[in-house]
């Protein structure tokens, strides 16, 4: 018996050489990557692991001394598959590296990201339940390990939804050579790993338009076009996201407020690409009213009311080099402009892919102007990451 198991485990477990660019909006259950086990229909197991290791430098220009920035980033590992059918799929991911954690907001470890059951009701329809990413911008729903740069842009970082608990639906339909996708969420609104909940709701939507048909591999949720696609493809969405009576200044994200708020986040954003050129852009709207709360000491929280703008562009060279430049902004309203911060980012990104984003290392070079009721500050940065994963 004992010997029948492990002839059966080695038979079923595979290391696939072709690189799969993966979602993190459902379940992976085609075996092209990672290492996997499976028994006919009834189970897939695929496990997926993933490292980031950085070393950066940031040069503050009131600041003689440099800052450091030397750890493991990321360790991630990915389960998925399917259980009794095809149709029953789960998504689990973990994170394990204290840069990963959220430590800095809490005294617990965040490590569970991803944790959630789908069924899949056809191609074109399917529904989840648990914790997963909301469906935002698009640059936060792409995988960090699917980043042409080391960090996501300072515009996502303000404005983004991340991940929440509760019911996702996903629906896609085609028209002539046309892609609309509509995807929604119901959820708590206080973010992942929320000890408690309170009576408010967030409702988020999103819908895709793809006029020139699907992207290569799921390369419009990749940065980057290491496809190389051979006719132009698009793709153009926009969406919302109402979160009512969060206690959080970014939603599901940031520190505690001292009293709740309703607010709405609108987002925008286009991805183009065409024989290794690649285009993307995000703009951002909060809008809500008396975003300050103060705390019984006079401490200050507040809800980043405001806009932003991220914009990247990219050329990809074969064998595998790519060069790449970011612009991106953030403007607060000026019913916050004592107490918030703008930012103006400008960063040079050069990316050598030895195994598409699976294997890979970034070089980043740039500046930050720093804007706040203290006047200007210019930061100087630089980064390397390798990323390795299967």
């Amino acid at each position: 018996m004992r010997k029948y198991w492990i002839i059966l485990i080695v038979a079923l477990v595979t290391l696939s050489l072709h690189g799969q660019n993966e979602t993190d909006e459902r379940a992976l259950v085609k075996i092209q990557d990672g290492v996997s086990l499976q028994r006919d229909t009834l189970f897939l197991l695929n496990l997926r692991l993933r490292i980031q290791n950085r070393f950066g430098m940031i040069v503050h220009d009131q600041q003689e001394l440099p800052e450091y920035d030397a750890r493991v980033r990321r360790l991630r590992l990915r389960l998925d598959g399917y259980l009794l059918s095809p149709r029953i799929q789960y998504y689990v991911q973990l994170s394990f590296s204290q840069a990963d954690q959220e430590l800095d907001r809490s005294n617990t470890p965040q490590t569970i990201r991803d944790a959630i059951l789908y069924y899949v009701f056809s191609e074109k329809l399917y529904m989840g339940f648990g914790q997963s990413k909301l469906p935002g911008n698009r640059q936060r729903v792409i995988s960090s390990g699917s980043l042409q740069f080391a960090d996501r842009s300072l515009a996502n970082t303000t404005f983004n939804l991340d991940r929440d608990f509760g019911f996702f639906l996903y629906y896609s339909e085609k028209f002539g050579q046309q892609y609309f996708n509509l995807k929604s969420a119901l959820t708590t609104g206080e973010g992942r790993n929320a000890q408690i909940t309170s009576t408010g709701l967030c409702l988020t939507a999103r819908l895709e338009w793809l006029p020139f048909g699907k992207f290569n591999n799921a390369g419009d949720f990749t940065e980057g076009d290491l496809e190389l696609e051979k006719t132009l493809k698009l793709s153009v969405a926009s969406g919302f996201s109402r979160n009512k009576n969060t206690n959080r200044t970014g939603g599901q994200i940031g520190f505690p407020l001292f009293e709740r708020r309703t607010f709405t986040t609108y987002i925008t954003d286009v991805m183009a690409k065409y024989r290794g050129w690649a285009l993307q852009a995000e703009h951002f709207y909060r809008q809500l009213e008396d975003p300050i709360t103060f705390g019984p000491g006079g401490e200050v929280a507040f809800v980043y009311k405001g806009q932003g703008f991220a914009g990247q562009f990219s050329k990809y060279f074969i064998p595998g080099w790519e060069v790449a430049l970011r612009l991106a902004t953030t403007k607060p309203d000026r019913s916050i402009k004592d107490v918030a911060t703008r930012f103006d980012e400008y960063v040079v990104g050069i990316t050598r892919y030895l195994r598409g984003h699976r294997v890979k290392g970034q070089f980043n070079t740039g500046y930050v102007d720093i804007y706040n009721s203290l006047g200007r500050r210019r930061d100087a940065l630089v980064t390397f990451q390798v990323e390795f994963g299967f």
